[in-house]
């Protein structure tokens, strides 16, 4: 498959779109180098599936809870006092 050169590509944008629709694959090179290629897109048949993760992965307790000596760092005002990120 030759490349169909960027400028070429760029004028003939639609006609290669075409081309793809049809199931042919397009490669736009630049300076006589291959750099993309046009294919088809393709939808995958599974849906998404929301909770598929649910039970394996475990978040701590204290997950929203600052440190005071990171908080500290940060700027945060009182030394010594835990912060609750929310």
């Amino acid at each position: 498959m030759t490349p169909t050169q960027y400028p070429e590509a760029k004028a003939q944008l639609s006609a290669l779109v075409e081309k793809v629709m049809a199931g042919q694959e397009v490669v736009i090179g630049k300076a006589g180098k291959p750099v993309a290629k046009l294919v088809r897109y393709e939808q995958s048949e599974k849906p998404r599936r929301p909770g598929a993760l649910r039970g394996k992965i475990k978040i701590a307790d204290d997950f929203d809870e600052l440190p005071a000596d990171i908080a500290d760092a940060f700027g945060m005002v009182d030394k010594g006092t835990s912060y609750t990120l929310c």
